[in-house]
């Protein structure tokens, strides 16, 4: 590691106190090297022309493609101090190298600051063909002349117009056939204008290629390059490129398309929520990366519809036949439910309860524990599977329309940083050719495994992190349980409500949120260390890494105290007199009396509704405060106007990780919908309430609160993928688990169909009459022991002897009480049978679907051919005319030296 250190008389002093990347000369882009101790080119400065909404040089002719930002080292008190004197020489050498790589520059002072310098960078004509090569930018060839296949419900388009874009303010574009550029070649491209034929977004991702591998300073054989450097290093304070206009407000200016402008009506605004997003304009203004995020968000969101619809079927379902439940009527009949005596559920200081306590419970639990919802998880495992195999399809669908079909083969190249290390030589497998690799296999193995070991110590802290939650819950509880008798007395109406239960639930929430964000906070900056230290070679694979890494630990964040209340709250719990300790100190936790299943559907309603309202807000009142303060503390005089570049100097940077935290949020919710859909059938409806709202406010975001993105490319949502298979695939398990294990519609099911098998209870028929006194086992309470029998007793419990407990246990007196029962191994016997049955139809239907969906349209493969063999023919005839222009004077020669020949020899025969 190598760190620039400068000395100001006895102070040492760290340049930005980062660490300056070293890189070898072989890996920079071809250019002129600036001899040392010559002079180094200026950069041309210009004044403001008052023109607030131009994207060009004063000239009017050379459009920006980027801006670099910096504070003037000259106009400075400390000027003389030698580490602003070094990144003054860094900039001018940086600056330097760009125009000797065939970029022009122009500088321009704040109108605001004037400390502020915005250099303006442009692409000739020139250096835009050489690394639209460089990148294999796929550009048009000729218009797309296959036919396309009109929609069966054109009929429609009256109606379903009104939910697109206005078309005559964003027009359809042109379909063309597409080749990766050849600057050699350029005739055979539709090029009609030169100035329009590189959109804006091309330009910036090709300046920001080259700004990324500019040098910045010159040490012997190896040079420093990149801008990202010189901005963590204080350097320059931003690098972005320009917004067409203003959000808000039609450019003035002839030659801006008002892009941004038009996004903002017809996508992002509030009026037009109902509108389907304008995608193509998203992509060519942001990119595709920014592109293929929304439109997955958008098929997302529509497929949720159907599921959203199911879903509050099986609710209102659930909700109309709560007060006809049999199992529910008998909770709340005073003559069974109010003469049933539960056993306390905990050690001394809780006491006996009636069964009709529960009442209330009971019938909420009937709306969410019903036949309904089984058929509803069925459903919800099937659509999960659709929903992945229709994405693919319109994913294949973008990828053809959006130039990206073979962009992971062509035109990603490597990380800067991947390139500063490359230190080993191996032979490349393909090409059989040196190459400089940063590691080697050992080395590599070394890094993956590091990485590997890191994330599963990180999860395993989470889950000892959880555990320690749930010991301060056991724990706490009978103190709050002693102490709140006592010290509530000055507040006796509060104290039904002030409960043991909402204390300890209260403060162990607030502890599990703390412990959750520092987690977050650490963990986060641990796993960019682990992802940097792995030195992925292109960006893709770097997010793709670090995609794994955090979803992993996310997943574990997020889901562990689910899947403790679904699977394991109140199963290992024994029988009141021998009740189970955890660490042999602390009495397992039950479930409530209403069941687990009723706590999970409570988690699951909490998190998500306060999930999303929270997200919500944080993505839009932090950006817009943040802005709104900017502008405050930067106010000038209304005479005054502000040029574009410094218009958007204003906005927000992006953070670095870009759209990592959208996908996140959107899979985390998507592991909610899908996983634990069971207990929640309303799951889908809040989050499709969320993700129109969701859609609408990052629009609005990125339009009108952040800079304009980098544009890039991506083929796919990429480590997203997999991981959204791997959620449905762990769904089905999840929610078959659930129904079997923590609702009690197996035990129902038993119950109901064993009457003429093996007759539990007095029924005779199909009926669940008398279920609830058939499935509270018996305890008698001279059985107690000391540590655990209640020291109060309420005035209505009398002379009882006995009372009941959730569980499938032989009554006090049978030869083998307290046992469980034969009820109890045949319920168990239903719940596996039931689990293996569902998840292998399931498995069967999805893998089903999966054969007959395929992956990519017939009218897709059928363009693609098309394509590639336009692309052939061009290249074959250019080879053709290259050989025949080669060979014609060769040809012509050798036709030449055989006249003289023939005439020799007839000279000689004559």
């Amino acid at each position: 590691m190598h760190y620039s250190r400068e000395l100001e008389g006895d102070t040492e002093i760290e340049m930005g106190m980062i660490e300056d990347v070293v890189y070898s000369q072989e890996f920079l882009p071809t250019f002129e090297t600036i001899p040392e101790g010559a002079s180094v080119p200026k950069v041309e400065k210009a004044e403001f022309n008052g023109k607030s909404d131009s994207l060009f040089f004063n000239d009017g002719v050379r459009r920006i493609d980027f801006v670099l930002v910096y504070e003037d080292e000259d106009m400075k008190e400390i000027d003389k101090n030698r580490t602003f004197q070094k990144r003054k020489q860094r900039r001018e050498y940086f600056e330097a190298s760009l125009m000797k790589m065939g970029m022009e520059l122009e500088a321009a002072r704040s109108v605001v600051d004037e400390k502020l310098l915005f250099v303006k960078v442009h692409m000739p004509w020139d250096v835009l063909c050489t690394y639209a090569e460089v990148l294999h930018i796929k550009l048009p060839i000729q218009p797309n002349d296959l036919s396309t296949t009109s929609s069966p419900f054109n009929f429609l388009s009256c109606i379903t117009r009104h939910f697109y874009p206005s078309e005559d303010l964003i027009a359809k574009e042109t379909e063309y056939f597409t080749a990766p550029f050849e600057k050699d070649r350029l005739e055979y491209f539709y090029v009609k204008d030169r100035d329009l034929f590189f959109t804006p977004s091309m330009r910036s991702r090709m300046a920001y290629y080259i700004l990324s591998r500019a040098p910045y300073e010159v040490r012997g054989n190896i040079k420093k390059f990149g801008v990202t450097k010189l901005l963590d290093g204080g350097v320059y304070k931003a690098a972005y490129p320009l917004h067409d206009c203003r959000f808000n407000v039609r450019s003035k200016e002839d030659e801006c398309p008002n892009e941004r402008y038009l996004l903002y009506n017809e996508w992002a605004h509030p009026k037009s929520f109902y509108k389907m997003q304008p995608l193509d304009l998203i992509r060519k203004y942001y990119g595709e990366k920014i592109g293929i995020y929304f439109a997955w968000l958008g098929f997302y969101t529509a497929m949720l519809a159907l599921a959203a619809i199911v879903g509050l079927g099986c609710f209102i379902y659930g909700y109309t036949t709560q007060e006809t439940s049999t199992w529910s009527k008998e909770v709340c009949d005073p003559l069974i439910g109010g003469n049933i005596v539960m056993c306390p559920q905990c050690d001394k200081e809780c006491t006996y309860w009636r069964l009709n306590s529960t009442c209330e419970s009971s019938k909420k639990l009937c709306i969410f524990d019903n036949y309904g919802t089984l058929v509803f998880a069925v459903f919800m495992a099937i659509w999960v599977t659709v929903f992945l195999e229709f994405w693919k399809r319109y994913q294949a669908e973008l990828e053809y329309e959006w130039d990206t079909v073979e962009f992971l083969e062509q035109e990603e190249q490597p990380r800067p940083e991947y390139e500063a290390k490359c230190n080993h030589e191996r032979i490349n497998p393909v090409t059989r050719v040196k190459e400089k690799v940063p590691y080697t296999a050992c080395g590599r193995c070394i890094r993956v495994s590091l990485g590997i070991g890191t994330v599963l110590f990180w999860i395993v802290l989470i889950l000892a992190s959880v555990v320690a939650i749930i010991v301060y819950r056991l724990a706490v509880f009978f103190s709050f349980s002693t102490r709140l008798q006592s010290d509530l007395k000055e507040l006796e109406p509060f104290k039904e409500y002030v409960t043991a239960q909402m204390a300890t639930s209260v403060t162990a929430s607030i502890i599990s949120f703390v412990v959750i964000m520092v987690l977050n906070i650490l963990y986060e900056r641990v796993a960019i260390w682990i992802t940097d230290f792995e030195l992925p070679r292109t960006k893709t694979d770097y997010e793709n890494s670090l995609t794994l890494k955090m979803f992993l630990f996310q997943f574990v964040n997020y889901y562990s105290s689910c899947f403790y209340i679904a699977f394991a709250k109140g199963k290992v719990v024994g029988y009141p007199g021998q009740p189970v300790y955890l660490l042999g100190k602390y009495r397992n936790e039950e479930c409530d009396p209403g069941g687990c299943l009723i706590e999970l559907t409570t988690q699951l309603t909490v998190i998500m509704g306060g999930k999303a309202i929270w997200n919500n807000i944080q993505e839009v009142l932090l950006p817009w405060m943040k802005n709104l303060i900017f502008r405050y503390c930067t106010r000038v005089g209304s005479e005054k106007v502000i040029p574009r570049w410094e218009q958007d100097y204003q906005l927000q940077p992006i953070g670095k990780l870009g759209l990592f935290y959208e996908y996140l949020e959107m899979v985390i919710q998507f592991g909610f919908v899908t996983l634990f859909v069971a207990s929640f059938p309303l799951a889908p409806v809040l989050a499709l309430v969320n993700n129109l709202f969701e859609i609408r406010v990052d629009a609005w975001k990125i339009i009108t609160q952040f800079r304009r993105m980098v544009p890039e490319k991506a083929q796919d949502i990429g480590a997203w993928q997999p991981i959204l298979q791997g959620v449905a695939i762990l769904a089905v398990a999840s929610n078959a688990m659930i129904i079997a294990f923590t609702s009690d519609m197996i035990p129902r099911l038993v119950y109901y169909w064993s009457f003429s098998v093996y007759p539990y209870g007095d029924h005779s028929s199909h009926t669940m009459q008398g279920y609830i006194n058939n499935t509270l086992s018996v305890f008698d309470i001279q059985d107690f022991s000391n540590k655990s029998r209640p020291l109060q007793t309420p005035y209505w419990f009398n002379n009882s002897t006995t009372c009941r407990y959730r569980d499938f246990r032989y009554p006090p007196g049978h030869h083998r009480q307290y046992e469980y029962s034969i009820y109890y191994w045949h319920v168990i016997a239903a719940k596996m049978a039931f689990i293996i049955v569902v998840e292998h139809i399931v498995y069967l239907t999805k893998f089903v679907l999966s054969y007959v969906i395929p992956d990519v349209p017939y009218t897709v493969r059928e363009q693609i051919k098309r394509e590639k063999y336009l692309s052939q023919v061009i290249l074959h005839e250019t080879n053709l005319k290259l050989v025949t222009k080669r060979l014609k004077p060769v040809a012509d020669k050798i036709l030449k030296h055989n006249e003289d020949q023939d005439e020799e020899m007839m000279d000689l025969y004559f």
